[in-house]
């Protein structure tokens, strides 16, 4: 009994070992910014008086607890987690509204009676943001094969996430998306083309050696 207790405990500590040193920090990273977007979003819900917004803020709290406790499982054991990884879907995915409309230049709040949903829907879109590069980064840097798995597949979801909250933004004229000429768009468009043919790669030093 003691020697299949002690050959358990062997197998937990290989299994919790595989990880490189740089990934430890890069996890940590991860796992303290994942945090910061959830402790962010509660104190962000107060404020927040449209609805719509309410609803998107919750629903993404919810998806990146869940994302979290995966994360946090699976980089703690070394093994697949319990829960597979979800995909996040969008409510109603509408068309990007083009131009600019007048709006009134924005400046600092002088106080939070001063918050609104506009200011509140661009603190999350970047906290989502930042998050899905942190993910990127630390995804291409981890060594153990599930928790970089568990990773990249959360990249997709917050991009998914700030797309969600950019439709929002634009819908409201928060967040306005100016387009160039048509001519310029146009040339623009037209500056790069297909490869064609049969590259001629150079011959390598290995695979001329007989």
């Amino acid at each position: 009994m003691q020697q299949q207790t002690s050959s358990n405990s062997n197998t937990q500590g290989s299994q919790q070992m595989n990880h490189g040193g740089h990934e430890l920090f890069d996890m940590h990273e991860v796992l303290g910014c994942t945090i910061n977007v959830l402790d962010q979003f509660m104190m962000f819900r107060q404020f927040v008086q449209d609805p719509e917004l309410l609803d998107i803020l919750d629903r993404q709290y919810n998806f990146t607890l869940s994302q979290y406790n995966l994360t946090a499982e699976c980089f703690t054991t070394g093994q697949k987690p319990s829960q597979e990884t979800s995909t996040y879907m969008i409510k109603n995915v509408t068309q990007p509204i083009y131009g600019l409309t007048p709006s009134q230049p924005k400046k600092p709040n002088q106080s939070l009676a001063d918050v609104k949903d506009a200011g509140i829907s661009g603190h999350m879109l970047g906290l989502i943001k930042s998050h899905a590069s942190t993910l990127t980064m630390c995804a291409a840097e981890v060594t153990n094969p599930v928790v970089r798995r568990v990773l990249a597949s959360q990249v997709e979801n917050y991009i998914e996430m700030g797309y969600e909250i950019f439709m929002y933004q634009n819908k409201n004229a928060y967040y306005q998306v100016p387009q160039l000429a048509a001519a310029d768009t146009q040339q623009m468009l037209n500056s790069f083309v297909p490869a064609t043919g049969k590259p001629q790669m150079p011959s390598n030093a290995v695979t001329t050696i007989h």
